[in-house]
């Protein structure tokens, strides 16, 4: 079975990406590989291929292309992010001066391994939480790498899940400790009163007495945290119950995964926020075969 694409057309990179890679290559030294310039002193011509080794969705493949128009090489892929891939599915192709392509081998693998295994582990998610309900959304966290936010965002889309709040500045979410310093309903007065879309005010809840509160105060999104699918259906039923209940966005968090994203659904919430997505999702493993001039075919 061949690749199916997701997407169609190249993913548009995420401002500073190129500043990114570049700062990534300088990490490793890449310009400084004794190995590799001491084993190969002159420009050494030819190709490498890129082959998955693992079954999964494809995300980082537009970020690797720019890594290796830095590098100086050339890149081709018959794929896109958000391709489903298989072992020994061919991602990318490169060509150019072999030395570079071995000294930009890590950081190219990285990258892939690490943003597949981000949109891979959304893929399977997602899978999961239809069984329960369709239309049920999957988002990510703030719970990402430093400096590697907007590709594991991305890579997050790639896997048919929501990127969600990207940063502090995007939407209001009045968490615990919010809560611990200023009452519930001051807080989402408060909110409520300094912002653009006060409808947007999110407010996270453990009980059904708080989200009665937060409801009271004007709150419109609820994110219930660290509670089982039995105490969210209960808090879900008596929000529906009330005028105005259905319009509620009900989000859960905290302990949700693929074995039990399911139950969440059917309990009545309308999405779920996962950090796991970002910080805990297995790389989806490739390598990368070299391939000199003279024993191929020159392109």
């Amino acid at each position: 079975m061949s690749p199916r694409r997701r997407r169609a057309g190249p993913t548009p990179l995420p401002p500073g990406t190129s500043g990114l890679l570049r700062r990534a290559l300088e990490e490793d030294r890449w310009t400084r590989d004794i190995t590799t310039r001491s084993v190969l002193p002159e420009r050494s011509p030819g190709r490498a291929q890129v082959t998955a080794q693992g079954r999964g969705v494809l995300s980082g493949l537009a970020a690797a292309r720019e890594l290796a128009r830095i590098a100086g090489l050339r890149s081709s892929s018959r794929l896109t992010d958000g391709s489903e891939i298989r072992p020994g599915t061919v991602v990318l192709e490169l060509s150019g001066d072999l030395r570079r392509v071995l000294a930009v081998e890590r950081t190219l693998l990285n990258l892939l391994m690490h943003l597949s295994g981000v949109a891979t582990e959304t893929a399977n998610t997602v899978r999961a939480a239809r069984r329960g309900r369709r239309g049920f959304r999957v988002r990510a966290t703030r719970k990402t790498l430093p400096g590697l936010r907007d590709l594991e965002k991305a890579a997050v889309v790639h896997g048919g899940g929501e990127p969600h709040r990207r940063d502090l500045s995007d939407a209001v979410l009045i968490k615990s400790n919010h809560l611990a310093l200023v009452p519930l309903d001051l807080a989402v007065r408060r909110a409520r009163a300094r912002v653009r879309r006060p409808d947007l005010v999110q407010v996270e809840v453990r009980s059904l007495p708080q989200a009665r509160e937060a409801l009271a105060a004007g709150a419109r999104r609820l994110l219930i945290d660290n509670q089982s699918p039995r105490t969210v259906g209960r808090i879900v039923r008596e929000i529906r119950r009330r005028p105005g209940g259905t319009a509620v966005e009900v989000e859960v968090s905290g302990g949700v995964g693929p074995t039990n994203i399911a139950s969440y659904a059917r309990a009545g919430a309308d999405a779920a926020s996962l950090g796991r997505l970002t910080h805990s999702a297995p790389a989806v493993p490739f390598h990368l075969i070299v391939e000199p001039r003279s024993r191929g075919r020159s392109r």
